[in-house]
């Protein structure tokens, strides 16, 4: 996954809203609260994934990142009860930027075999170009005590390009296991890479056998 927010600076804080002359905040139309809300989630969760790409999710402090972000630790905790929610945002926004590559360069493998693990390779050399962000956020998804939804996003991403919109003869919910279970199978071999113990074409390899085995009722 291409990660952007670690490799530059969190932009300038945005002020949290106009104020009347009372010191209250002013009544704002709803569009523009929409999108001064969406700027600054966006804003904080960019601002965690860079500290997380410096020193893991350990340098995620809650005050810290709001600190990073221009706002109030309190603003915060409203949009991210637990730093493990935080995680769970950061990891959201590596899928969106994951999925955005994918529309503009589809996998142009014949098979759904070949079109998923094009997708896996592409979110590992990704994930590598920022090692430390990537294994404090996988470790802390595996032993997250919140739902997370990587697994599943993953999963349908997966069977999306594998099947390409084609009807595929398997039950839907066969289909998301199948492809769900090869995205576990990732995890788990992106942890063994992160670990030392696996090489990129170690890992290319067994993910293509994985991808042949369990995509090939497709």
């Amino acid at each position: 996954m291409r990660t952007s927010h670690a490799l530059a600076d969190a932009p300038p804080p945005l002020p949290e809203g106009p104020s009347s002359a009372g010191g209250h905040p002013a009544p704002a139309a709803p569009g523009v609260r929409t999108r001064s809300q969406h700027q600054r989630r966006r804003r904080i969760v960019q601002a965690a994934a860079a500290l997380a790409s410096r020193g893991g999710v350990e340098a995620m402090q809650m005050r810290t990142v709001a600190e990073r972000a221009g706002v109030a630790l309190g603003t915060l905790y409203r949009y991210f009860p637990s730093k493990m929610d935080l995680v769970v945002a950061v990891v959201g926004e590596e899928i969106d930027l994951l999925e955005s590559s994918i529309e503009r360069r589809p996998p142009q493998a014949a098979n759904p075999a070949g079109r998923a693990v094009d997708v896996l390779m592409r979110a590992t050399r990704g994930l590598m170009r920022e090692p430390e962000l990537a294994d404090a956020l996988i470790r802390s998804l595996i032993m997250a005590e919140v739902e997370a939804p990587f697994g599943d996003r993953m999963a349908s991403l997966l069977l999306r390009v594998a099947t390409e919109g084609r009807t595929v003869s398997l039950p839907p919910e066969d289909q998301l296991a199948l492809t769900g279970s090869l995205a576990g199978v990732w995890v788990q071999e992106l942890l063994e890479m992160l670990r030392g113990r696996r090489t990129y074409e170690q890992i290319q390899h067994r993910i293509e056998i994985a991808a042949d085995r369990l995509l090939a009722g497709f």
